[in-house]
């Protein structure tokens, strides 16, 4: 009689657990910390990014490589200079030459290309000649070089230029909105606010809408209403190119929860979508409210009220926009995000909760915005089988190229 066999095989299980993560300086290093304001790496790095897709570009002796969250090294230092990952694909200096690479460190060739682009939603440029086209992060050509200009893409869409005239396209190459415009906005609910000549107005389903005595358009945010600008005053129109709210204002910005900073004279304050102030014009500046109802004001420095226009964090704080610098609107990038506000208080920064308690109490020489990471932990099974017969068991801006040194291919559009 037969024994029977048994098969044995080892079952491999790949857990990715997302975790954000923040770039801060202490005692002149770097480290990351994780959002209860934990050391998740301690600083011990001299020079260092934030993470990106899993990933985070530090410097040791001199050359650049990638860690991963748990702070070992992926890919090892060899490299004179790195970009973030995006797309799975980052570009770096090797030797004298910028190259792209994926995840495990190999080398990637595209297309031929003048430049190399950083990739941003799944896709970079291009330039043959005078023209660029896109690539994806295969390094296969989505679109053959034809443009004069593409602009960075924004929510899976970009601007083009063509003999002075702009249009719209998507990731795929697709001419969304044909290039015959001077000038062009973002994309947003497929609607778009264009200028013919000096006329402004908005562009629906290959229409031209024009938009009543408007001599300047904002691009759309978050809701159905954008400001635009009338006889030097600023007012509000809707995605069908109609003043919904007259054009009585000196400044304004975006709506969200239903409410818009507006400034009269040199004071801001909150209406909603009826023109009706909530929260009376009083402050000095004021942002757009994040998505858990705090809007940064201010008076001397910068505090955080509530939807009825209640104070709930002192006005003691700096607050910023990417690289420190408090710049044009741009309205992600400021406040509160996903619950956590990036502050700073007498020359430190810090991360502050709703409540307005500060993040583990600590203040950082530097502190960058919460990005995500991955942790990845592979767990080996051994299991054992008995069949019934013998049967075989069953891989960001915005865009810059990568050059020596780093230029934009194109102007950033100004709002």
């Amino acid at each position: 009689m037969k024994k029977p066999l048994i098969f044995l095989f080892v079952l491999f299980i790949q857990f990715v657990n997302s975790q954000e993560l923040a770039l801060v300086k202490k005692n002149g290093k770097i480290g990351y910390i994780t959002k209860d304001g934990n050391f998740k790496i301690e600083p011990q790095y001299k020079s260092a990014k934030s993470f990106s897709e899993g990933l985070a570009a530090v410097e040791d002796n001199g050359k650049w490589g990638f860690i991963d969250a748990k702070g070992t090294w992926v890919i090892p230092a060899t490299f004179k200079d790195t970009k973030e990952f995006n797309s799975g694909i980052a570009v770096v200096q090797k030797d004298k030459d910028w190259v792209y690479i994926n995840t495990k460190g190999e080398v990637q060739t595209p297309p031929p290309t003048e430049k190399l682009f950083d990739f941003n939603d799944g896709v970079a440029f291009i330039r043959q000649g005078k023209k660029v086209g896109l690539i994806n992060s295969k390094m296969a050509i989505v679109l053959e070089p034809k443009y004069d200009q593409i602009k960075s893409f924004e929510n899976g869409y970009a601007r083009v230029e063509n003999n002075k005239k702009w249009g719209i396209i998507n990731t795929s190459g697709k001419e969304l909105v044909e290039p015959v415009y001077d000038e062009i906005g973002n994309y947003f609910k497929n609607t778009t606010w264009a200028r013919k000549d000096k006329t402004f107005g908005l562009v629906s389903s290959g229409n031209f809408i024009v938009v009543d005595g408007a001599d300047k358009i904002w691009d759309f945010e978050t809701q159905d209403l954008t400001y635009a600008r009338k006889g030097g005053k600023i007012g509000f129109i809707d995605i069908k190119g109609n003043w919904t709210i007259l054009p009585i204002y000196d400044k304004a910005k975006a709506f969200s929860k239903n409410l818009a900073p507006v400034c009269i004279g040199s004071k801001w304050g909150y209406i909603n979508p009826k023109a009706d102030f909530i929260i009376p014009p009083t402050y000095s500046d004021a942002e757009v409210f994040s998505t858990n109802g705090l809007a940064p004001v201010k008076e001397k420095n910068w505090g955080f009220i509530n939807e009825s226009g209640k104070l709930v964090i002192p006005t003691q704080y700096g607050i910023t926009a990417n690289s420190f610098v408090i710049a044009l609107f741009v309205q992600q990038d400021k406040g509160f995000i996903d619950g956590i506000a990036r502050v700073k208080n007498e020359g430190k920064w810090g991360f502050l909760r709703p409540d307005g308690t500060v993040l583990s109490n600590q203040w950082f020489e530097n502190a960058e915005l919460f990005s995500k990471s991955k942790e990845r932990n592979i767990v080996s099974e051994v299991a054992a089988e008995k069949p019934k017969a013998e049967t075989k068991p069953a891989a960001k801006s915005e865009t810059k190229p990568a050059t020596k040194t780093a230029t934009k291919p194109v102007a950033k559009k100004k709002k």
